[in-house]
């Protein structure tokens, strides 16, 4: 039995290779799952982009030097287990390697799911180290994994980017600025923002792009990025980068004085990353998900911050779904070559905004 898997190349993200190893023998309390599906999304070529500096490339090593594997999320049933408290058959929703199986070494059971305490995964953040069961996730729902895969963790990204904003006062400003704002994070936090009262959310996106982020219905205005001199200079704005575009970023600091925040969330455009020396107004600061989580379990408790997470998820998935005018349709590609050509086009920045790709290496 062995295990296949996409490898990236760290310094060079276009270059791809598909490898397969042997699988050995599970050790006393651990489990392989079969990786059902998973989403691939702008949100997991952050994950690449960013890998070095903020260690996603530590979650799922590879003994091939240069090489790492890209963290995705989605579905996957415990095929064969020597944990006494997990059975073989059980359906999990979690933070996976590319690949078709993976081995986990679950620690700190409950009814809702349990941690991995894999020893190279100890020193790693805790929120991506979170499994959960299916049978008690009150997100779940099996003729939703689709949209739970593509939305679910950009949603609580989006949550928390609200939620920090709503914590700090907007930083005294009315108007939300969104780059790439068709992006699913990207419409995500606005149709968070868009229910504040007072505030103004500007979705700047390709021109390409525009009719698209306008249906969406979650926006105050919607503009192409070379239409950022229809905004008056004088906005009381903040700044929410998704799409990482150094050149975007400067103009923006340029434009508008009265900048109160600027706020760096991902990277689409990866050929662009740029830092922000030399910037005029604030320095941008890049979110860090996992500290918004941790600050409101302190505020709230983990409980109620489930709660709200998973009430305004309902709300969310009803838009997405809605028969009238959908958000989202899931294109499903399976097997190797398939899955090597859908990262790439996610990669390279050409898809439909309208689609989302749910891969699988386990199917063919």
């Amino acid at each position: 039995m062995s295990t296949t898997t996409l490898l990236v190349r760290r310094d060079r993200l276009d270059q791809t290779r598909i490898v397969e190893t042997p699988d050995l023998p599970l050790a006393d309390g651990q489990v392989r799952v079969r990786i059902d599906r998973f989403a691939l999304t702008s949100n997991n070529i952050t994950y690449a982009a960013f890998g070095e500096a903020m260690n996603y490339w530590k979650f799922f090593p590879t003994a091939q030097e240069g090489w790492g594997v890209v963290p995705v999320w989605g579905f996957a049933d415990v095929v064969q287990s020597l944990h006494p408290g997990l059975a073989a058959g059980e359906r999990l929703y979690g933070y996976w390697p590319m690949a078709d199986h993976a081995v986990l070494e679950p620690s700190r059971l409950s009814v809702a799911g349990f941690s991995d305490a894999a020893a190279h995964r100890r020193e790693l953040h805790g929120v991506y180290n979170q499994y959960l069961r299916c049978s008690a996730d009150p997100f779940y729902s099996a003729d939703s994994e689709d949209v739970q895969a593509l939305l679910r963790p950009l949603f609580t990204t989006s949550w928390l980017i609200d939620d920090f904003l709503a914590d700090n006062a907007f930083f005294g400003a009315d108007t939300m600025l969104l780059s790439s704002a068709s992006s699913k994070t990207g419409y995500g936090t606005a149709n968070q923002l868009a229910q504040r009262s007072g505030l103004q959310v500007v979705g700047l996106t390709s021109a390409r792009h525009k009719a698209f982020c306008q249906r969406l219905g979650c926006y105050s205005k919607v503009l192409a990025y070379e239409e950022l001199d229809q905004l008056p200079s004088d906005l009381h704005a903040v700044y929410v980068d998704f799409a990482g575009n150094a050149g975007l970023r400067r103009d923006i600091h340029r434009r508008f004085p009265k900048l109160g925040y600027s706020c760096s969330v991902g990277g689409t455009h990866v050929d662009q990353l740029g830092g922000g020396k030399d910037l005029a107004g604030p320095r941008p600061v890049l979110f860090f998900a996992p500290a918004q989580v941790k600050k409101r379990q302190g505020d709230w408790g983990a409980a109620e911050l489930g709660r709200r997470l998973a009430q305004d998820w309902q709300r969310l998935l009803a838009r997405v779904g809605n028969p009238d005018a959908p958000w989202l349709a899931a294109v499903h590609h399976d097997g190797a070559a398939a899955v090597q050509a859908a990262y790439a086009q996610v990669l390279a920045g050409q898809g439909d905004p309208a689609l989302g790709h749910i891969l699988s290496l386990s199917r063919s």
